[in-house]
């Protein structure tokens, strides 16, 4: 279990391998090679094929688009309109690497798995497995699901709340603080749990009123201790501890081994600097609430906005469309929802609810080194870690760690950038939002 509050110097700076490792310095990311014209509405994951293509998601306009090695000319693989055979579907979908150089869609809609052929076409459609677990194949803040060497999936279970009786004897809903990642064999149909990892227990209560009703208050916490996970390209699925920067190491044949801790420069928290971050965390949340409601607005629907704890950088934001069907697609993944405004059918005006945030009290001594999502594997077996260190008006430091544990790199990508996938001969794909508000992928270089 995870302490959010109570972690203390001791448990940072006591461990050898600290001295062990002298960091590598921070370093820009390589130039960028190309960038997309397309107008998308956000990037969540991108698939790298061979000569520079690329498959990106577009979860807000529900689309999947194939881009040339200059990101200019593009063929629309799945969307959710009738411009091609291919439908993406009513909820946000989710893509991934597959054997060879093909990729998957997930469709939670359908229970289904379309396969795409590196020239963009569909070539079969599979069921998806388990259908209690198809929303974690989306991937974003529940990490980057994929396949292992042996051809299993490899992802996050979702977190599955447990019901206990409350003192009137009504069920309520207990939150887990921590959840597997389990590999699925397609073939014989097996699942087996690799790991658990801590992940942020909702900061909800749940209270019955005198009448029996039930009154739900929650409050966001921006920069809660997590840990995080990712496979590499090898197979390995690393579990990275957000209480002290470990990685734990588990092989496709089970085998567990630890790179200990890493080093990091630790920045510590005083309360005039949490209370900063607590306004800073309040303010960015509701400018992107602002952006998600005027986007929104802009189609002629009216959003359901739920904020996320980002931790490190603006909250992210989950909104859930209601047209006159009374449909619900969500459109962008979040975190932990603190806070649900009903929206009515129609488009019609509503009421946001307020944000509340946690006490400053409840904030960790020390800024976590990461948040959820913020690890993946690269094709050539290394780990990349996003970091919270701060950065001023430039983008994330991310680590690069190998197999040994070993910083090998840090790179910082220029402001407003995310990765988002990688491709073959040290191609990075990064997600940025340009002035307009549009979404946009860029490739640049490791090096």
């Amino acid at each position: 279990m995870i302490n959010h509050s109570s972690l203390t110097l001791a448990a940072f700076l006591c461990a050898a391998p600290l001295a062990a490792q002298t960091l590598p310095p921070v370093r820009p990311i390589g130039a960028t090679a190309a960038r997309s014209t397309e107008v998308m509405g956000s990037v969540s994951t991108a698939v790298g094929l061979p000569g520079g293509r690329v498959l990106v998601n577009d979860i807000l306009k529900r689309r999947v688009l194939l881009f040339d090695s200059t990101l200019t000319e593009v063929i629309v693989v799945a969307d959710s309109t009738s411009s091609t055979a291919n439908a993406y579907g009513g909820r946000t979908g989710g893509l991934l690497a597959y054997r060879g150089d093909s990729a998957l869609f997930v469709d939670p809609a359908s229970l289904s798995m379309l396969v795409i052929a590196p020239a963009g076409n569909i070539t079969r459609v599979m069921s998806a497995p388990r259908p209690e677990d198809v929303s974690s194949l989306i991937g974003g803040p529940n990490g980057s699901p994929g396949f292992d060497t042996s051809g299993r999936l490899v992802y996050r279970q979702p977190v599955r709340p447990r019901m206990a009786a409350s003192p009137s004897g009504r069920p309520m809903p207990e939150f887990p603080d921590s959840v597997p990642v389990v590999r699925f064999d397609l073939a014989s149909r097996t699942l087996d749990t690799v790991a658990f990892y801590g992940v942020q227990k909702p900061n909800m209560r749940i209270t019955e009123t005198a009448t029996g009703a039930m009154s739900i208050t929650s409050s966001t916490n921006p920069l809660p201790v997590v840990d995080d996970w990712a496979l590499l390209s090898d197979g390995t699925v690393a579990i990275v501890r957000g209480k002290d920067y470990s990685i734990d190491w588990i092989a496709p044949d089970g085998t567990r081994s630890s790179a200990g801790k890493i080093p990091y420069e630790w920045q510590r928290l005083d309360d005039e600097g949490k209370a900063a971050l607590l306004d800073s965390a309040r303010a960015e949340l509701e400018k992107a609430r602002e952006r998600a409601m005027a986007r929104m607005e802009g189609r002629g629907v009216a959003p359901m906005v739920v904020g996320g704890g980002g931790g490190g950088g603006a909250p992210d934001v989950m909104i859930i469309t209601r047209g006159a069907a009374g449909g619900a697609p969500p459109a962008r993944g979040g975190g932990a929802t603190p806070g649900r405004g009903a929206a009515p059918a129609g488009g019609a005006a509503f009421q946001m609810p307020p944000i509340n945030m946690v006490n400053a009290d409840e904030l960790p001594d020390y800024r976590p080194p990461f948040t959820a999502g913020a690890a993946r594997g690269d094709l050539d077996g290394n780990l990349w870690v996003r970091t919270t260190s701060p950065v001023g008006n430039e983008g994330p430091i991310y680590f690069i760690i190998d197999k040994q544990g070993q910083v090998i790199d840090r790179v910082q990508l220029p402001a407003g950038r995310l990765v988002v996938g990688f491709g073959k001969g040290g191609d990075v794909f990064m997600a940025l939002r340009d002035a307009d508000e549009n979404a946009r992928v860029e490739r640049a270089r490791i090096r």
